[in-house]
């Protein structure tokens, strides 16, 4: 039987062991009864801490929690101080864990059950006996407390393991935006290069022959992107990252499409999120929009950096947002910048400010 807090049982154990010795100690004498007690509670600490290897059965679980059961009436029958009687709060405790609440909760009221008839058998009119009463009170507050304590650490267990999941999620979600944004431009680069070349093979030999060339280079680069771009945003400042940007641009300028770049204000260095949305901007309006004329536009002052991009294709405008742009919200609303998106029949502004 597994559960998340696998101390309580020995300390438990450890505590009516004590208390239970010294009692005998100070009243009646230590005798067989105090030996047998000390070993069946030993017993029961080094079964609490045996390796456990596998989930066991509903089955198995009912024979382990009845075999418990038994094992505290025999060290209650050998206890001479009568302490030991608190053991059987663990009997809803550990049942929580193995059938849940609601058999937890009939677990607890048959144990109070248990021992209010136990008193009606040993003591006569207990009832009217303060210290019994008492002693019923409090083991029900124990078997209370005990099967609080256990919702509280399986409540904290499934939220642990909430967490596991949804961490687990925003790594695979991370490791896809990066896998889209720092190749996608690459490979939108070299589907338009190939199709310059396919377009002008018989025509113009030459553009072709550079086309080609320039395909081959994006297809080099592409497996040194996710490196090269942190190492542009990175510890080297504004002066790689403006050589990254300018060499982004310059990869798709040209043929029949005109990229331009402009840069305004104190350039200082801006965060990843920035470069990873010029691609974004720039792979949509090459593959997606098929604009002829692209402005990427940066700008910086004392509050952050701003960049836009503008292109006159066809737009988008109606249809749902791709992988792309709703992982680029979620990295810009991360840094704590905004995205504003505008596209018509024709042509598209993305516009991203992230601050300082």
């Amino acid at each position: 039987m597994s559960h998340p807090v696998p101390w309580v049982p020995p300390v438990l154990y450890g505590a009516v062991l004590v208390g239970g010795l010294y009692y005998a100690a100070i009243g009646p004498g230590l005798g067989w009864r105090s030996a047998a007690f000390a070993a069946a509670l030993t017993a029961l600490v080094l079964w609490e801490l045996r390796p456990r290897t596998s989930a066991a059965g509903t089955r198995a679980e009912v024979a382990a929690l009845a075999a418990r059961a038994a094992a505290y009436g025999a060290v209650v029958a050998l206890d001479v101080s009568g302490l030991s009687r608190v053991l059987f709060v663990l009997v809803p405790f550990l049942g929580y864990f193995a059938f849940g609440r609601r058999t937890a909760v009939w677990l607890g009221a048959g144990c109070v059950c248990a021992v209010a008839a136990v008193f009606t058998a040993a003591v006569d009119s207990w009832w009217t006996r303060a210290a019994y009463i008492s002693d019923l009170l409090m083991f029900t507050l124990g078997v209370v407390l005990a099967t609080t304590m256990a919702a509280v650490a399986v409540r904290e267990r499934q939220a642990r393991e909430r967490v596991a999941e949804l961490s687990a999620a925003r790594e695979r979600n991370r490791l896809a935006r990066e896998i889209h944004d720092s190749l996608g431009h690459h490979l939108t680069a070299i589907g338009v290069q190939l199709e310059a070349a396919e377009a002008f093979g018989a025509l113009a030999p030459e553009r072709a022959a550079r086309a080609v060339a320039h395909a081959r280079r994006s297809a080099g680069q592409a497996l040194h992107e996710v490196r090269s771009s942190v190492r542009a945003l990175g510890d080297g400042g504004e002066a790689e990252f403006g050589g990254a940007l300018e060499e982004l641009v310059a990869r798709l300028d040209g043929d029949d499409r005109r990229v331009t770049l402009t840069v305004t204000g104190a350039s200082r260095r801006p965060p990843l999120v920035l470069y990873r949305a010029a691609q974004e901007a720039l792979a949509n309006a090459c593959r997606h929009a098929h604009a002829a004329r692209i402005a990427v536009h940066v700008a910086y002052d004392e509050r952050g950096a701003r960049l836009r991009v503008e292109d006159d294709g066809r737009g988008f405008d109606g249809a749902p947002e791709g992988f792309g742009l709703r992982g680029l919200r979620e990295r810009v609303r991360a840094a704590g910048g905004t995205v504003v998106l505008t596209t018509s029949a024709s042509g598209t502004t993305l516009e991203v400010a992230v601050p300082w």
